[in-house]
């Protein structure tokens, strides 16, 4: 069904590309919402997630996609639940899918590889569920809605991290990645989906940082944070003293706290700075200093604005993909049967939908 009016004029790509900026204009005022709760989070996004698939589609199809994408990362939810391993609610990106953030790490490839399994196939089973109904009740609706379904399940397991499929591949061979990157692409172009070109760069772009430092080459990354500390009534401010704290190292500690997530304690005890910085990700402390520091007159008093960097390479622990042979037979076979299958459902919907 091709919209009409002005958006048919302009064409579907214009309204992708207006929904994209749409919604990254308005990122920012969603997060306070998202932070209310998970569950309310998950709705909001979802809502969201409708009315931008409602642009390019009929709203009957956008709801039915996004019902099966709910389907879908519900079964992450089950998985992880079934390894006593917290998640979040779903959190939906229009035009693109959702995504469950885990609020602990997995403790090795295979685990994670089971959680990533979990998804493809509920989701699969939730899409075959419409597809019969819609057989038996001879709906182009429903018959669309599935097809959509297994087409979604079956790009989620394209060995690309981080999509389902790079993680579970991720338990077999971390060479599959590249070969995924590159079968990606193809279908990209093949199938004219260029909206994914953005992500797809910043995922081969990903997978060269982390090459490269598998072969020794970790460039040192740095992340920043800015402290205010008060100052004592009638203590010293000397001037030109901010100019003098820069480049200045603090003490610090280091750790990794319940949910997988690193931590950097700093301190300067002259001054009465106590601060905690999280990291992006693991990584290997290569230093802590102050870049700048500024005094601010506040109605409560003087304070101390210090900003203070950390400089570290990321680290990556080999053994977390060490697994038993045995786990890497079992997840090889179910993905292979779960590829084949899919890859079987997307051509008999698709050939049930033309002959409908």
């Amino acid at each position: 069904m091709k919209p009409s009016g002005a958006a048919g004029r302009k064409g579907p790509w214009w309204i992708v590309g207006a929904a994209g900026a749409f919604f990254l204009t308005k990122l920012k005022a969603l997060f306070p919402l998202l932070k209310m709760g998970s569950v309310g989070g998950a709705v909001l996004t979802m809502l969201v997630s409708v009315w931008a698939y409602a642009l390019v589609a009929p709203l009957e199809l956008a709801v039915g996609v996004v019902i099966l994408v709910l389907v879908h990362e519900m079964g992450h939810v089950a998985a992880a639940r079934i390894k006593k391993l917290p998640t979040s609610a779903p959190i939906f990106i229009p035009l693109v899918g959702a995504i469950v953030n885990m609020k602990r790490h997995p403790r090795d490839a295979a685990t994670e590889a089971y959680i990533a399994l979990g998804g493809p196939l509920l989701g699969s089973a939730g899409a075959a569920l419409v597809f019969l109904l819609g057989e038996k009740t001879g709906s182009p609706l429903l018959l669309a809605v599935a097809y959509i379904g297994f087409l979604f399940n079956l790009v989620n397991l394209l060995p690309v991290f981080p999509l389902d499929g790079g993680k579970i591949t991720g338990a077999l061979s971390r060479k599959l990645w590249p070969a995924g990157l590159l079968l990606s692409l193809l279908l990209i172009v093949l199938f004219r989906w260029y909206w994914f070109l953005a992500p797809w760069g910043w995922l081969a772009w990903d997978w060269y940082s982390k090459w490269r430092a598998s072969k020794g080459n970790r460039p040192i990354r740095s992340t920043w944070a800015t402290f205010e500390v008060p100052v004592p009534e009638g203590a010293s401010f000397a001037p030109g003293s901010e100019e003098g704290a820069s480049g200045r190292p603090l003490n610090y500690t280091t750790y990794s706290e319940l949910d997988g997530k690193q931590k950097v304690y700093l301190q300067w005890a002259e001054v009465g700075l106590k601060g905690r910085m999280a990291l992006p990700g693991q990584g290997l402390i290569a230093g802590v200093q102050i870049v700048r520091m500024d005094r601010l007159r506040k109605f409560t008093g003087l304070y101390r604005v210090i900003r203070c960097r950390v400089d570290y390479t990321e680290y990556e622990n080999d053994e977390y993909y060490t697994i038993p042979a045995r786990s890497r037979r079992g997840i090889s076979i179910l993905y292979a049967l779960l590829v084949l299958c899919l890859a079987l459902l997307v051509y008999t919907s698709s050939r049930q939908g033309l002959s409908g």
